[in-house]
């Protein structure tokens, strides 16, 4: 059985499940998908427990067994950050969705999953995607460090 399970341990509305249904088709077809709203004392938690990590981020995902996988939204976070990125809440957190799932299957930062991103927000939230351009800036910050590169010069790299 394939498809997505929600759970919202928090008291704001999110998108139909349909929605989230169906991008997790377009994206992972075939897999079972476990997408959990939380609030932010949570995320700091599961952030620190699973990253190591010491802030609230907006968006956990990783791969959970064979064909499966889960997604975490912090739904503050996603509220707090979708004016910054000139999109609804509601359309931040499919975009959040969407990040998430292309994680799951594989993907990493970078020109093409970006791509793919707005592709995928025009389809399913067709009036967010004038703005994804700007969506990776601000979140990425803390994903990042410097190391040196050829001729000592810096290069971020994922931790």
């Amino acid at each position: 059985m394939s498809g997505v399970s929600i759970q919202n341990f928090t008291r704001r509305p999110t998108a139909p499940r349909a929605v989230f249904s169906a991008i997790a088709r377009d994206v992972l077809p075939g897999w079972d998908i476990s997408l959990v709203f939380v609030g932010p004392a949570r995320a700091r938690a599961l952030n620190k427990n699973l990253r190591h990590k010491e802030y609230v981020p907006n968006v956990l995902s990783y791969v959970a067994g064979a064909k499966s996988g889960e997604i975490i939204i912090c739904l503050a976070e996603a509220r707090r950050q979708a004016p910054a990125h000139g999109m609804s809440e509601r359309t931040f957190v499919l975009y959040l969705f969407i990040h998430g799932a292309l994680h799951i299957k594989g993907w990493a930062h970078g020109a093409t999953m970006e791509r793919s991103e707005r592709k995928l927000v025009a389809k399913f939230a067709p009036s967010g995607a004038r703005s994804l351009p700007n969506v990776t800036t601000h979140r990425n910050r803390h994903r990042h460090r410097h190391v040196p590169g050829k001729n000592g010069r810096r290069r971020g790299t994922l931790r």
